[in-house]
């Protein structure tokens, strides 16, 4: 199971990363645009949608990664009080009942919407530039997808921990920044 787990996470790493580097193309876009705007008093029909798709691809392919990485926002006031076993009932439990029925309608609606989208070959109503979306309508159904599979590897997690009262041990990529320092901190 942990083979699994460790592929999955593997995938979805790979994937944030790969989808991280719209950080850069967006900043760039950015500042060229304010640049041309500003200083050269010529802006650009097509500046503000790349900006837009760059947001939103980096926003729906960021989901698997911070699932991967347990890095999204938890109250867990009570919950880290709770013996492991325990937690690991309440995510399995949290996950069946309200991540996957999100999961598989963002997917199928998702879905729908791409298909709609590439069958028109859907471009932006509010853009000058009037520029193609739908191969950024595909993401929506894709992100669902690997939202899903990564919700699959948690709950595989949650049976190892329900099982052996310890979590398994995932796949570091990125740090915090202050992680890094209370874990220096704490070294002897």
């Amino acid at each position: 199971m942990n083979k699994i787990i460790h592929a999955v996470e593997s995938l979805n790493i790979w994937i944030g990363r790969a989808f991280g580097w719209c950080i850069l193309i967006l900043t760039l876009s950015v500042a060229y645009e304010v640049f041309v705007r500003y200083v050269l008093n010529s802006p650009t029909v097509w500046a503000f949608d790349m900006m837009v798709q760059m947001y939103g691809a980096l926003f729906l392919m960021a989901g698997p990664y911070a699932l991967a990485q347990d890095a999204h926002v938890r109250a867990d006031v009570i919950y880290r009080l709770v013996p492991v076993r325990w937690q690991a009932r309440v995510d399995f439990v949290l996950y069946v009942l309200f991540f996957f029925p999100g999961m598989l309608a963002l997917f199928w609606y998702g879905w729908e919407i791409a298909a709609d989208s590439w069958r028109y070959h859907e471009v932006s109503w509010n853009s000058p530039a009037r520029i193609q979306i739908y191969f950024f309508k595909t993401l929506i159904p894709l992100a669902g997808g690997l939202l899903i599979i990564q919700g699959i590897s948690e709950c595989m997690r949650c049976f190892i921990a329900m099982r052996t009262g310890q979590w398994p041990k995932r796949m570091e990529d990125a740090k915090e920044t202050e992680d890094m320092l209370i874990q220096h901190a704490e070294r002897p």
